[in-house]
């Protein structure tokens, strides 16, 4: 028997996040409306808005510019590669943005594994927790993100590592 998915949904800028946790309460996934491989609502999930305080806190925190770091358990799995590459992540301040390049360095990977390293993030099931909108390209472009370039666009533009989004 597979291990029980609690799960509750909290309204942001971003649109209808989607929030789910195990059972110690470790938060498992944070996705937005229309993402790319993010997870979708499945009817034996248990609905637990009480194990995502802390979670929904925060995130309201970061949201009105007042939180700079999440505290929260975090149980993203993944293969080791995946998981180095989102310890890398986590290292990255906010307002601070990386290139892909620097994050194969920081695991000790070659300018090869750039695409690896771009796959990895990618796959993060973490969205705006585990920072992964802070990694543009080497040239300084807004390359891909999983919740969306206007999604990425914002969150830097909250960190103010890019000017204050319009509108």
């Amino acid at each position: 028997m597979s291990e029980l998915v609690h799960y509750t949904q909290i309204d942001s800028p971003l649109g209808r996040l989607l929030l789910t946790a195990d059972d110690s309460g470790a938060l498992t996934s944070l996705s937005v409306p229309g993402q790319k491989g993010g997870r979708v609502l499945q009817p034996e999930w248990r609905h637990t808005p009480s194990l995502f305080r802390a979670a929904e806190e925060q995130l309201g925190a970061y949201f009105a510019g007042e939180l700079k770091e999440f505290r929260l358990e975090l149980r993203g799995t993944g293969t080791e590669f995946r998981e180095r590459v989102w310890g890398a992540l986590d290292d990255v301040p906010y307002g601070a943005t990386t290139s892909y390049g620097d994050i194969a360095a920081r695991i000790g990977s070659s300018r090869a594994a750039v695409r690896a390293v771009g796959g990895a993030i990618g796959a993060n099931p973490l969205l705006i927790v585990r920072p992964c909108h802070r990694v543009i390209g080497a040239d300084g472009s807004l390359t891909g993100y999983a919740g969306g370039l206007d999604r990425k666009l914002w969150l830097l533009g909250l960190e103010g590592a890019v000017p204050e989004p319009q509108g």
